[in-house]
C-alpha cells in the first residue's frame, strides 16, 4: 500500500492493543500500514478485517458464542433456509442469515442457536413455532427424526473425531474454528498428491498452511491443534490420523528402513481418492498452492530446521504444548 502523502511504499507494523467491544476490553495484535515520512497508520480492507476478526473472536469465545460457519451448518443440517430458522427462533426475519453472515447475536440469542444445534432440543423449540403452515412443520419432523436415525448410525464416526480432535469449540488453540476432519484429510490428500512428502515434512506443511491462512485472516483452515516436539511442529495425535485415513484408502504409505535402524514413511497417491477441492475457498486453495511451491524441493532435514527457527517452536517445545495461533503473526 502507497502512503497517501508520499506516494512511497509504506511497511506493516504490528502492535499489541487494548480495544473494546460491546463494552468487553481485549488486547490484539493490530496490524496497519505506516506512512515513516509522517508517522500517519492506515488501514487497508484485508488489514481492518484481520483486527476486527481478533477482537470478536475472543469476544465470541469469552460468552460462548457461536461463529458463523457453526452457525450456518446448523441451519444446513435441517435443511431450512434462513428465513425460517429466524422465524423458528424467534429472530427477525432476516436475524439468522445476518448472523450467518457475521454479525454477533446477543448472548440470549446465541443460547437458542447452540440449543438449536440439538436435534431434540431443536424439535422442542419447532413446538412453540407459531405457523399455520402444518405441512412445513410436519416436514421439519420428518428431517429432525432421519437426522436422529442418522446420528446413531454415524455414532462410531464421530466418536473417533472426538478422539482425534477432542471435543474442542473455536478457541485460540484451534485457530477460532471447530475441528474440521474433512477438511484437515483433505489438506493431507492435497500435500501427497502434490509432493508425495514423508511423514515429517508433511506435519510441517500442514503447519504452515494452517498457521498462514491465521495470519492473513485470523482463522485457521482446519481447526487442528499443533503441539511442538523435538522434530518441530505436529498435528495432535498425527499418527493415528494418518494411520486412519490410510485405512481408508484416502492415501497410501511406504515403509522404508535406514541403515541407522530408523524407518520412514513415505505418503503416496491413492488412484482411489481424488481431492476435494470443493471444501476450500480460493484463498486457502491459493495458500495450499503456495506453501506446496515453497517447499517442494525442501528436504525433511531442511523443512524441520525451518520450523526450528519458527517462534511458535522455540517458545512451546521444552514443555512439548499446544501451540497458540497467535504465534502465526511471527511466521518467519
Amino acid at each position: 500500500m502507497k502512503s497517501p502523502f508520499t506516494g512511497k511504499e509504506m511497511s506493516i507494523v504490528k502492535e499489541w492493543r487494548t480495544m473494546t467491544y460491546r463494552k468487553d476490553e481485549f488486547k490484539l495484535l493490530f496490524h496497519s500500514y505506516k506512512c515513516e515520512d509522517t508517522g500517519e497508520q492506515f488501514e487497508d480492507d484485508a488489514l481492518s478485517q484481520l483486527n476486527y476478526n481478533q477482537l470478536v473472536n475472543q469476544y465470541r469465545v469469552k460468552y460462548s458464542i457461536p461463529f458463523p460457519e457453526q452457525i450456518i451448518a446448523i441451519r444446513e443440517k435441517y435443511n431450512l433456509s434462513a428465513a425460517k430458522m429466524s422465524e423458528i427462533l424467534g429472530f427477525g426475519t432476516n436475524g439468522y442469515r445476518q448472523y450467518e453472515g457475521g454479525e454477533v447475536p446477543n448472548q440470549s440469542n446465541a443460547k437458542l442457536i447452540q440449543l438449536a444445534e440439538d436435534p431434540h432440543e431443536f424439535k422442542k423449540l419447532v413446538n412453540y413455532c407459531t405457523s399455520p403452515d402444518h405441512k412445513f412443520i410436519e416436514k421439519i419432523y420428518r428431517t429432525i427424526d432421519n437426522l436422529l436415525d442418522k446420528q446413531k448410525k454415524d455414532k462410531f464416526e464421530k466418536q473417533l473425531e472426538n478422539y482425534f480432535f477432542g471435543t474442542c469449540l473455536p478457541n485460540t488453540l484451534t485457530g477460532f474454528k471447530t475441528p474440521d476432519f474433512k477438511k484437515f484429510s483433505e489438506m493431507v490428500v492435497f500435500f501427497t498428491q502434490k509432493l508425495e512428502p514423508w511423514k515429517t515434512k508433511l506435519n510441517k506443511l500442514l503447519f504452515y498452511a494452517d498457521f498462514i491462512m491465521h495470519k492473513q485472516t485470523g482463522f485457521s483452515m482446519s481447526g487442528v491443534q499443533y503441539r511442538a516436539i523435538p522434530m518441530g511442529p505436529v498435528p495432535n495425535n498425527f499418527n493415528s490420523i494418518f494411520e486412519y485415513l490410510a485405512n481408508k484408502e484416502e492415501l497410501d504409505i511406504y515403509y522404508t528402513n535406514f541403515s541407522d535402524g530408523g524407518t520412514g514413511e513415505q505418503f503416496k497417491p491413492n488412484s482411489k481418492k481424488t481431492f476435494n477441492k470443493d471444501l476450500f475457498t480460493t484463498l486457502e486453495l491459493g495458500i495450499l498452492n503456495t506453501v506446496a511451491e515453497r517447499f517442494k524441493n525442501t528436504s525433511t532435514n531442511e523443512i524441520i530446521e525451518i520450523s526450528h527457527k519458527e517462534k511458535a517452536w522455540i517458545e512451546n517445545n521444552a514443555e512439548k504444548k499446544l501451540i497458540d495461533y497467535n504465534y502465526s503473526f511471527d511466521l518467519n
